[in-house]
Formats: C-alpha cells, sequence, structure tokens
C-alpha cells in the first residue's frame, strides 16, 4: 500500500494551526521530511505569499520544481483549489503536466459554501488529463459520485495508463459521513479493479485511516485534512501525520510503497 501526504490545502490558516506550510520553501521542507516517513506521493495546492490559496501557475510550479529537486515522490496537482477558484483556472494547473492531479466527481456542499463540480467540467478535466497522460485521482466526496466515476468511464473511456484510481474524501461536512459502514459502502461501489485511498477530515481521520487497512486500502495524510493530532493537541507537522499512518501500516503487516514502486504501479514513467 502507499501513504499519500496533503500538507496544504485551500482552506486551513495559520489561526488554526501555525505549523501548517504555506510558502513553497515550506511546503518542499516537509516534502522531504514525509518522504522519509514513508510517503510515496503529494498532494499540492498553492499559497500566495499572504498564505491564501493560489492556482498561480508561478507558484504551483515552484512548489513541484521544489519537490522533484529534492525528492522522488510522485507529484499530484490539485485541480480542486479552492471553492472560489474560476473553472478556466483549475483547468489551467494541467498545463503543468503532473505525473497525477486530482479530479472531484461532483458538487458537494463545503459547510456553507458550495464546491462546484458540474459534469461538463469533470468531462473536460478528464479528457485533458487522457491527451496530456496524467494520472487522474477520482475524488469522491459522496456515493453519488462513484455512479458519476462509472459513467464518466463509460462515456470518455479508460485514463490515459489505464489505471482507474479513486480517493474517498469523508467527513467534509456537507459529503459523506467518516465511518466504517460508509466507507464499506462507498468501497463495494467502486469499479472491481479501482486503486484506492481513504481520507478522513478532521475528528474522523482515525476512523477512517482504520476502516482503509481493515479493507486494503491506501491512505492520505496531511495538514490539508486534519489540524489537531488529538482532541487535546495540534498537529505538529506533516510528518508526524506521516509517521502515525507508517507505524500503523506496519502494525497491520502491509507494506510500504516507495515512490517508485508507485510509479510502475500507475504505469508511470520512470523518474530519471
Amino acid at each position: 500500500m502507499f501513504i499519500t501526504v496533503a500538507p496544504t490545502g485551500a482552506e486551513s490558516s495559520p489561526e488554526q494551526n501555525p505549523g501548517i506550510p504555506l510558502q513553497p520553501d515550506e511546503i518542499v521542507a516537509q516534502a522531504i521530511a514525509c518522504e522519509a516517513a514513508g510517503a510515496a506521493m503529494i498532494h499540492i495546492h498553492g499559497r500566495d505569499r499572504a498564505g491564501l490559496s493560489t492556482m498561480d501557475l508561478g507558484v504551483l510550479s515552484e512548489i513541484v520544481a521544489g519537490v522533484e529537486e529534492s525528492t522522488r515522490l510522485v507529484v499530484q496537482l490539485s485541480t480542486g483549489g479552492s471553492v472560489d477558484d474560476a473553472f478556466e483556472d483549475r483547468l489551467r494547473v494541467l498545463e503543468l503536466n503532473p505525473e497525477s492531479c486530482s479530479i472531484t466527481l461532483g458538487t458537494v456542499n463545503f459547510g456553507s459554501k458550495v464546491f462546484s463540480n458540474p459534469l461538463p467540467f469533470v468531462t473536460e478535466l478528464y479528457r485533458e488529463t487522457i491527451v496530456r497522460g496524467i494520472v487522474p485521482e477520482f475524488e469522491c466526496f459522496d456515493l453519488g459520485h462513484v455512479e458519476s466515476l462509472k459513467r464518466l468511464l463509460d462515456e470518455v473511456g479508460e485514463p490515459a495508463t489505464a489505471v482507474v484510481h479513486c480517493n474517498l474524501v469523508m467527513g467534509v461536512p456537507g459529503g459523506m459521513p467518516g465511518n466504517a459502514a460508509t466507507l464499506v459502502a462507498a468501497r463495494g461501489a467502486l469499479p472491481a479493479d479501482a486503486s484506492w485511498s481513504a481520507t478522513g477530515i478532521g475528528r474522523s481521520h482515525l476512523p477512517v485511516m482504520f476502516a482503509a487497512l481493515a479493507l486494503d486500502g491506501n491512505l492520505r495524510v496531511g495538514m490539508e485534512d486534519v489540524l489537531k493530532f488529538s482532541p487535546t493537541e495540534l498537529v505538529r507537522d506533516n510528518e508526524q501525520l506521516v509517521d502515525r499512518a507508517a507505524d500503523l501500516t506496519r502494525l497491520a503487516q502491509k507494506p510500504l510503497m516507495s515512490a517508485d514502486e508507485l510509479r510502475a504501479q500507475f504505469r508511470l514513467a520512470p523518474r530519471d
């Protein structure tokens, strides 16, 4: 199995946790530590100099260059950005030709806001990944998104490398709950040969991680998704979360893949 680290998302702030990395050099430094702790892939969002979410290609390319120069992690860019980002900005991310990118499969409530992902936009994103040879990670925030995945595959065809990889995102206010029963249902609805990971947001982080390990899934951890290590302790940094996930995989007797082994599984070209 493998661990993905998502070091910083679009919403969290230093006021919530001062350890969250925002600038490219901070993200790269934590990427190095997370690879040493056991991560194989990094899911990247950008922040501007004020620490606010941005899809500026200059910022994203700086992060990607730093990660590629300093680690062997598989680079995955978010095409979700924040709930306020325009579709054209989200699509433009693919111009950087990452090894992988996220594609959210449907519109979902994000607390009091709406994360808009209409099917025509999702289809355009997916078609572009095929043209560019990018491995999509299909993000499912609700059970209906799994059905949208099947429709997308039927209408457009398989991904460029013929690998269908999904991430079940659980515990978002407005999305599917983060518990074992829901994960079992979501896993059971996926295409039979799909690769998959699970992400538990906030307090659902540990229950989802334990359930995913029991179902032979992969894990995504990181300060995009959780800012408290325990009810009374803030997360120190992303390495701490990867360390805990790696410890659990060892207890579950599930060997971790390296980044290069993950590339082989995703049928990506080897890194020099």
